[in-house]
């Protein structure tokens, strides 16, 4: 196992997200399976385990606390996050804090999150002192480190991160996502500052482990014994200021393949850089339309709504993965689906792109996916 310096301690290149273990036909945590994965993990040299308040339904911290309390404490990093959204007064956060220790069998956390900062949330922690209340548990000793995790545009990371010395921050990125909410500028900015960065979504919510043959040939040419997952964590592994990339193991499989990425993490080479170029490439020329989001054709007079649905569209056409857009498409509210269309036009008119908006959506609609 590889391993990195993250604000004093080494930790592993390789951190596991406690967010997507194996679940039973309930949905609950099929607590055999994922403790031996938790098991495997730290026989393996993982020693960085993330959960947070709000992992399967609340289930998660205790869970990983009762797990990891069978394993020496000095021997691993416990990660969590204050679930700020939860929170409408300081005494909140206090509860909150305190009941978070006794899921985890632990007088303290390692390394300790405000969670999915954007600008109204970062506002709230102002407001309420939760900044002041959590360097005070760190000065106690009952948080080792203190930073952030992020979804967010690059402006509010930027006001976040020059607000005090944090000791590490979390964002969300991939080789897709370069550009996305903090991306590559935050973490060259979070490094000109001195502070590390732990990155989530590294395969894009499982949507870069498995891509369509168009994208993934020139990837199994250049390295055929490689999984194409692989290829998604060791592209994040060659940037210095990476020093956890996490990942969502739910799997005996997933598991095994990412411990062999990174035992030991191996740098592309100029050759399979040139082969992921050619994929990346091929993933951003394949859009089903030219939609920007610009939201011209938007309020729509029978509310569906447009360019969400079009984001998923083209998105669908990239990566061909009809879980990851049935799961999308279900998200938006019945009566704003491409199927409430009445095909009145006045979108097409509004339309700088000059999209046939009404065709689309019908073919949108007619989609397996968009049936549930």
């Amino acid at each position: 196992m590889d391993y990195r310096e993250m604000a004093g301690n080494r930790v592993s290149l390789l951190g596991y997200g406690c967010m997507r273990f194996p679940t039973d036909d309930a949905g609950n945590i099929d607590e055999a399976r994922a403790e031996a994965l938790l098991l495997r993990a730290y026989e393996a040299g993982i020693n960085y385990f993330d959960t947070a308040w709000p992992y399967h339904s609340g289930k998660s911290e205790p869970f990983v606390g009762k797990v990891m309390s069978k394993l020496p404490r000095d021997s691993f990093y416990l990660a969590t996050k204050l679930p700020i959204w939860a929170i409408d007064s300081l005494d909140k956060a206090r509860e909150i804090f305190d009941t978070q220790l006794e899921h985890l069998h632990s007088e303290y956390v390692d390394y300790y999150l405000l969670h999915a900062l954007d600008e109204e949330r970062w506002e709230k922690c102002l407001k309420l002192g939760i900044v002041d209340f959590l360097v005070e548990q760190k000065r106690l000793g009952r948080i080792r480190k203190l930073g952030f995790s992020f979804h967010a545009p690059y402006a509010v990371f930027n006001r976040i991160i020059d607000h005090r010395r944090w000791d590490f921050c979390q964002i969300q990125l991939n080789y897709m996502d370069t550009e996305h909410q903090a991306g590559l500028q935050g973490l060259a900015y979070a490094e000109a500052k001195g502070i590390p960065c732990v990155i989530m979504e590294p395969v894009k919510g499982g949507t870069l482990a498995s891509l369509p043959e168009y994208a993934s040939a020139p990837l199994k040419a250049a390295a055929p014994q490689s999984s194409i997952a692989s290829w998604a964590f060791r592209y994040l592994a060659g940037f210095d200021n990476v020093r956890v990339i996490l990942s969502g193991m739910s799997s005996e499989e997933q598991l095994e393949d990412n411990l062999g990425t990174f035992s030991p993490y191996i740098p592309l080479s100029d050759h399979e850089k040139v082969a992921l170029d050619e994929a990346i490439a091929a993933l951003k020329s394949r859009p089903n339309n030219g939609c920007t989001r610009c939201k011209y054709c938007m309020p729509c007079a029978s509310g569906v709504e447009i360019p969400r649905i079009f984001s998923i569209w083209n998105e669908y056409q990239r990566y061909q993965n009809d879980a990851m857009a049935a799961k999308d498409y279900k998200d938006i509210p019945p009566y704003g689906r491409a199927q409430c269309c009445i095909r009145c036009g006045k979108c097409e008119a509004a339309c700088p792109q000059k999209i046939k908006i009404r065709d689309e959506l019908k073919a949108i609609a007619s989609m397996p996916w968009a049936q549930a």
